[in-house]
């Protein structure tokens, strides 16, 4: 099967085939991800020559964290997007899923970084500072040194989930490893990333910010330095329970007839109010998101929201 999205031919096209992605699925994407942009559907083929052309060689760095943005990734699917973007990207270092280990993984890292033609670099997790980064070791470095060396020399930074954003929960009080964001652990370089926010992130809005920078789009980002285009309005702003907010209606506990009937959660703790993310838009494998099954927003997409808005279940 030949993948034919009225864009000629393409090596991108042919390694998708070949990962049975067809075209249906493959533009159906790409059309996902424009909307997640803010773009209409004439975008999508433009997104799909972002996502077939010459492939972007990726640096994915852990640091502090649990690996949970990268199981995100690799759990979506319709299409299996660990395999879409494994084909439309060249994926030189993941410690979670490549092959080498070792002094192998240290070359892989070293050519990546070197490469003559630049890379991106992705960074999931935050960055232990105290005690001159001795919390985070990784190959005998400890992960503030590998992100200094590393960082500087990106095309572009992105850092994937609120762990890299802002310190997330290893950042909170009292914080015993000085744990930081990358921009603020490395604004003293010159770094500025762009921050896709969450606990985890929703995965489509990292390809969305990868393809609107290989597609040269202008990425403007909020006072925090997310992407408007995926943070520019609060949770409460897209609920499908927002009548029920604006009408009075709260349910009283999560197991009441209120509750069964979508009744707002705000009384619950919901922190959707406070809260930016598309969420409520983007869907989670295309299926839900946390208030849609029946759980309060924990704000999880803020700086600080670990200290700032806990306890998650009260809005005293």
């Amino acid at each position: 099967m030949r993948i034919s999205v009225g864009l000629g031919k393409c090596d991108g096209e042919e390694r998708l085939a070949l990962q049975g992605i067809g075209r249906r699925d493959f533009m159906k994407f790409c059309t996902a991800i424009a909307a997640v942009m803010g773009m209409g559907p004439a975008f999508a083929p433009e997104v799909a020559n972002a996502l077939t052309g010459r492939r972007p060689s990726v640096v994915y760095l852990h640091t502090a964290e649990c690996t949970g943005c990268s199981e995100a990734v690799l759990r979506t699917y319709k299409p299996f997007i660990d395999s879409l973007i494994l084909d439309t990207i060249s994926l030189d270092y993941h410690e979670t899923i490549m092959a080498a280990a070792g002094e192998a993984a240290e070359k892989a890292l070293e050519q990546a970084v070197n490469a003559p033609e630049g890379f991106i670099c992705v960074v999931e997790g935050a960055i232990p500072t105290a005690m001159n980064g001795q919390y985070g070791y990784i190959a005998g470095h400890t992960m503030y040194d590998i992100c200094k060396n590393v960082l500087p020399k990106a095309k572009a930074v992105l850092c994937m989930g609120t762990c890299a954003c802002y310190g997330g929960v290893q950042a909170a009080a009292p914080n015993p490893t000085g744990a930081k964001g990358v921009n603020d652990a490395f604004a003293d370089l010159g770094v500025k990333a762009i921050n896709i926010a969450g606990c985890p992130p929703n995965p489509l809005n990292l390809v969305g910010a990868i393809v609107a920078y290989l597609t040269g789009k202008e990425i403007k980002l909020d006072c925090v330095g997310r992407p408007v285009m995926f943070f520019g309005q609060t949770v409460h702003d897209l609920c499908e329970r927002r009548a029920h907010f604006e009408a009075g209606e709260f349910a009283p506990s999560f197991d009441s007839e209120e509750a069964r009937k979508g009744w707002c959660l705000y009384d619950l703790g919901c922190k959707g109010p406070s809260t930016y993310n598309n969420c409520p838009k983007v869907l989670f494998n295309d299926a839900s998101w946390p208030v849609a099954a029946g759980h309060p927003c924990i704000g999880c997409s803020e700086p600080g929201f670990w200290d700032d808005l806990t306890p998650f279940y009260s809005n005293k």
